[in-house]
């Protein structure tokens, strides 16, 4: 039976939502708003260039999961500015982080890096860099740089996990197992650096069981946020193979609603919640096309909060040695 941490009546509240945003951190942070600018930075993968295996990840899109990033034929200095431009149509006045988004952002020799970087960092306005990779390219000296620059700037690493199933893992050509996810996690936490893990909902064949012993994992590791996704079934993609042997059911709104909520009830009340939904191009997505609804889905969530009564820690145990 699960047991409340604290006053069963009483709901925990960041700003007004039940769960610890993104957008309550930044603002809290700096106390004013704060947006990620996405960055395609020109990199590839270690599972798609054949170095661990190819074809990528059966989920990924062609443009490595950076289908909102800037144009990679551009300059990122160029790249900035543009997306920036776009986006302080919703907000006008505004701090910024750059988000290494596209592919894996890690995976270039040092040197290369510093250089990417430090253009971004450069740029007006930019406050800290948020750099999407895989666990299994974090080297040495890759991060040294990165403990580096956390001395000097606010920094995140996201760290794509997806899942703590190995025969998943497998079946969606992920080309690590859970081990590497925890050893680079350890890696970059010896440097204090703040690190948020992906998670995806859906995957081919995983149950509501299996998806909430993944989030149980990450709730007690040494991660100080969570992206949330939803699987999204993009044209062009490998996994259309797997959708139509029949190894992908999606999932329906009411199931995936139940599901965040249920992580949120049992993920410590300190961890920062980037993510909680969002959405495929709408050129290539073949599904669910309800997550087209993005705002439906976010009001959906906070709806069932308040329907339960419950929080984010609500039912958060921490783990006894």
């Amino acid at each position: 039976m699960k047991q409340a941490s604290v006053h069963a009546d009483t709901p925990r509240l960041w700003g007004n939502k039940r769960y610890h945003t993104w957008n309550y951190h930044l603002r809290q942070t700096f106390h004013e708003k704060v947006f990620k600018v996405p960055l395609d930075g020109g990199f590839t993968c270690p599972n798609r260039d054949g170095t661990v295996a190819t074809g990528g990840c059966t989920f990924c899109s062609a443009r490595g999961s950076g289908d909102f990033a800037g144009d990679r034929r551009m300059d990122l200095e160029r790249q900035f500015h543009d997306v920036k431009t776009r986006m302080h149509t919703k907000w006008p006045s505004a701090k910024y982080i750059g988000f290494f988004q596209a592919y894996t952002n890690t995976y270039a020799p040092v040197e290369e890096l510093r250089e990417m970087y430090e253009v971004v960092l450069k740029q007006e306005g930019v406050v800290g860099l948020s750099i999407a990779t895989r666990p299994d390219c974090l080297p040495d000296d890759v991060v040294e740089y990165l403990a580096e620059l956390n001395e000097r700037t606010y920094l995140w690493v996201e760290l794509g996990l997806q899942t703590i199933h190995e025969r998943t893992a497998k079946l969606i050509n992920r080309a690590h197992d859970y081990q590497c996810y925890l050893d680079g996690v350890e890696k970059l936490r010896k440097h204090n650096i703040r690190v948020c893990s992906h998670i995806i909902y859906g995957l081919p064949g995983e149950t509501h069981e299996d998806m909430m012993e993944t989030a149980k994992a990450v709730a007690h590791l040494d991660v100080q946020g969570i992206k949330i996704h939803l699987l999204h079934l993009l044209r062009k993609t490998p996994m259309v193979k797997q959708y139509e042997a029949g190894l992908l059911e999606f999932l329906t709104q009411e199931e995936y609603t139940k599901l965040v909520v249920d992580t949120l009830e049992i993920l410590p009340p300190e961890m920062i919640v980037h993510r909680v939904t969002g959405d495929g191009p709408p050129d290539l997505l073949i599904g669910p096309m309800w997550s087209r609804k993005k705002w439906e889905v976010l009001n959906g969530i906070d709806a069932e909060l308040e329907r339960r009564n419950t929080w984010q820690g609500k039912y958060y145990e921490p783990k006894t040695t």
